[in-house]
């Protein structure tokens, strides 16, 4: 998906940063998601992910997405088996946004993948990709900012706002996010034989 040079587009002004079929593309798909999917009950993930899957979006098995999430372009999104997008979380895609494996992203949290150079007198817009590892956990209204990288297990604390690469099994909060100390994840019980 190419971004138009806004020098000559003037998004500025109104004009477009994406190309006419980017534009109609993801006019058909916001009308069906919400004919298909916007409406539907809690469990039936199956469903909203056979529709995710039918724009061009990449689920994982047993990828779990909630009816009022907002998704801006499912070409640019793929989620791990197991994973979790909550209540009301926004995937802003303009950008690529891969999720790991059995990561949770909770309510409300807020991924944007894409800023502008605001050294551009045209202000030029600027995608960059975001990954989120395998068993993370976005917590409840958190940031996750452009070209941000989350380390496998690393925790971003509810209403942190993170705008620099998480290290592996770690825990951020805060605006903006901090580390604060490592997540050690206890062992599994042992179920009884």
């Amino acid at each position: 998906m190419k971004v138009l040079d806004a020098a000559m587009h003037q998004p500025k002004a109104g004009g477009a940063s994406f190309s006419a079929g980017n534009r109609l593309f993801r006019v058909g798909w916001t009308i069906a998601w919400l004919l298909l999917a916007r409406w539907t009950p809690p469990p039936l993930h199956r469903w909203r992910r056979l529709v995710l899957q039918s724009f061009g979006a990449r689920v994982g098995e047993s990828a779990r997405v909630h009816a009022s999430v907002r998704i801006w372009y499912p070409p640019n999104l793929t989620l791990g088996a197991g994973t979790l997008i909550g209540p009301g979380a926004r995937l802003y895609n303009q950008g690529l946004i891969t999720i790991g494996a059995g990561t949770i992203v909770s309510q409300r949290a807020h991924l944007c993948a894409s800023s502008h150079d605001i050294a551009d007198p045209s202000f030029q817009l600027v995608v960059r990709p975001i990954v989120v590892g395998e068993g993370c956990w976005i917590a409840a209204e958190a940031f996750v900012g452009p070209g941000v990288s989350v380390g496998d297990g690393a925790v971003v604390a509810a209403r942190a706002a993170l705008f620099e690469d998480a290290l592996p099994c770690g825990v951020y909060r805060g605006n903006p996010a901090a580390w604060i100390k490592e997540r050690v994840v206890r062992p599994a019980p042992l179920s009884a034989s």
